[in-house]
């Protein structure tokens, strides 16, 4: 008997305890939320005795928004989200008042987090015929498509003709225009739909309505350029098969002549699916020329079907008009000819010492570091989606979408630029940890004075280590962060690729790890070549060898062979953003880098 006492009691507390929540966490915010309803609509109705001349005529609608009526001074005090000390929403709450059968009806909508009136507060479904992102060629008339039908839930079928339709479409620009369409159900509530416009052009009509009678472009145009996979091009011309062919504008890294097919590989691992998608398998120009037949402006000899490679010294002279040439770079940069099995030719735009002024062409031993511009070729049917070939608005293919306020930078993309308002850094990778690892486009301080480093070991063996005095590693680790501003990086972990002798692409013998808050570029990843500014600076790369080390000399090329001299080079510095650092303006481009936060 007692147990079924107990038992009995048990189960009489459940349903207590159940009630109570059901009362605390259901019912009585409903009750409290209906109340709030019933004040908003009174304070409403108050709000039209004192103000009669804003009442609606005919069958228009006045929407009174909460915010207008505390403002009033209506509410003696806020609404909240029930459990919380969040008010309701100021602006997605409010009534409207319409004349109906000679009288005025108020219907009120109130938003508290889970708890909505049941009012009608949606606006109508609007159809646009056609798509709602559209493509047209330049220089075409743009025919507006319309909609093809408004529907409310409550309201039904409404009229296609009151749909407000706003925006121009100017086809003789290229780029995107909106346009967008508005409708209202009777109650006012709105609905607005955009369309995507996309003024375009083929690229080869372009190159070839711009080139005339040639087929490549010569000295230094100044609209052939491109923008893809957030990288800069230049476009040399169209093939026989009216398909494009572009050249990084600059410097993407340094290589071995050597190991450039692999190191090519890897880049194209760094290009987006959309650049990916648009580029063309061709045979490229490559010979083996002696020092005599280094003007030759006809391909005598290809290499097998390729997706990326880099450009011959037939492109370069076909390039050239007066003493102007965009194919040549500010570095030395290999092209795809050899003069035997040992060496190939580098070219560059200008001589560093009088006896080379007016050549072109050097040739160096195939195992050292020179800079590489890839080269690849576009489907010539690729649309143009804006700009207008410059280097201020070059061509882009739509190919990516820029990141907005708010985003993480870690879902951003290689090549793409951040600012921290004293520097300006480039996006190298996005690491598996959530971190960004990033390369500064200078070499300067950030207060302009002359941060340099040096090796004080005296084995004159540059290894590489942050934890050593000694070493350079130590001084950019430490010394470096005084010129720069490093409180949103992490204290990552580094690998410092070793080798043998000769650094050469994939041939470091060992590599070791330590954690670092910035570290010297590596001189095989991207954007490690040198930039616009004439410092040198240290890479990463490290030799057993005695005197040799991995740098890059101050008319922007590697230091090959054997450093007899007391190096003292200033600092490029790599970092790696932390995991929670968010952008919140900007475009991710060198002139419009994303701002972090």
């Amino acid at each position: 008997m007692k147990d079924k006492i107990l038992k009995r009691a048990r189960v009489i507390t459940g349903l207590i305890i159940i009630i109570a929540i059901a009362w605390l966490f259901i019912l009585k915010p409903r009750i409290n939320f209906s109340h709030d309803e019933d004040k908003l609509t009174k304070a409403a109705q108050r709000y039209f005795e004192l103000n009669s001349n804003e009442l609606p005529s005919g069958e228009r609608v006045k929407t009174l928004t909460l915010q207008k009526i505390y403002d009033a001074g209506l509410l003696d005090k806020d609404f909240y989200i029930p459990l919380s000390k969040k008010t309701c929403s100021n602006e997605n709450s409010w009534v409207k008042v319409r004349r109906e059968n000679g009288e005025y009806k108020y219907y009120t909508y109130l938003e508290c987090g889970y708890l909505k009136s049941t009012v009608d507060h949606e606006g109508p479904e609007i159809i646009l015929n056609g798509k709602n992102e559209l493509n047209i060629s330049r220089d075409t008339e743009y025919k507006e498509l319309g909609v093809k039908s408004v529907v409310d839930k409550e309201d039904g079928n409404l009229k296609t003709s009151d749909v407000v339709i706003k925006g121009n479409v100017d086809t003789s620009k290229t780029g995107t225009y909106e346009i967008t369409y508005t409708a209202f159900d009777k109650l006012s509530n709105k609905t607005v739909v955009t369309r995507k416009v996309n003024v375009v052009r083929k690229i080869y009509d372009t190159v070839k309505k711009d080139l005339k009678d040639s087929t490549n472009y010569k000295g230094e145009p100044e609209n052939n350029y491109v923008r893809l996979s957030n990288m800069v091009f230049r476009i040399y011309g169209y093939d026989e098969n009216k398909n494009i062919i572009l050249i990084a504008d600059t410097d993407i890294s340094n290589i071995n002549y050597i190991k450039i097919d692999e190191w090519l590989k890897y880049y194209s691992d760094n290009l987006n699916e959309k650049t990916k998608d648009i580029i063309v398998e061709k045979k490229y120009c490559a010979m083996t020329l002696d020092e005599k037949n280094l003007n030759k402006t006809k391909c005598e000899k290809y290499t097998s079907m390729k997706k990326i490679y880099i450009p011959s010294i037939v492109e370069v002279n076909n390039a050239q008009e007066g003493n102007d040439n965009f194919m040549k770079p500010s570095t030395m940069s290999w092209v795809a000819e050899s003069k035997n099995k040992e060496e190939a030719y580098v070219t560059r735009d200008h001589a560093y010492i009088p006896e080379d002024f007016g050549v072109s062409y050097f040739a160096y031993n195939k195992k050292e570091n020179y800079g590489i511009r890839p080269m690849f070729t576009i489907k010539g049917k690729s649309l143009i989606v804006s700009g207008d070939g410059t280097v201020s608005d070059p061509y882009t293919f739509g190919d990516v979408k820029k990141g907005k306020g708010g985003d993480l930078l870690n879902t951003r993309h290689v090549g793409e630029f951040v600012t921290d308002v004293d520097n300006i850094w480039r996006i190298v990778k996005v690491m598996d940890d959530g971190t960004t690892k990033v390369i500064s486009t200078t070499v300067e301080s950030s207060d302009e004075s002359n941060a340099t480093c040096y090796p004080t070991n005296t084995d004159a063996v540059y290894i590489y280590n942050p934890k050593d005095k000694k070493s350079v590693g130590y001084c950019i680790n430490n010394a470096g962060t005084k010129y720069y501003d490093v409180s949103k990086f992490d204290n990552h972990e580094i690998e410092v690729p070793i080798y043998k002798k000769e650094i050469i692409y994939g041939k470091e013998i060992e590599t070791k790890k330590y954690k670092s808050i910035i570290s010297a570029p590596n001189m095989y990843e991207m954007f490690s070549a040198a930039t616009n500014y004439r410092r040198s600076y240290w890479l990463i790369n490290s030799s057993k060898a005695e005197s040799i080390t991995g740098a890059i000399t101050e008319i922007g090329v590697p230091v090959n062979g054997q450093n007899t001299e007391y190096l003292r080079l200033f600092i490029r510095p790599v970092g790696f953003y932390k995991k929670d650092v968010v952008i919140t303006s900007g475009d991710g481009t060198e002139g419009s880098p994303y701002m972090i936060r």
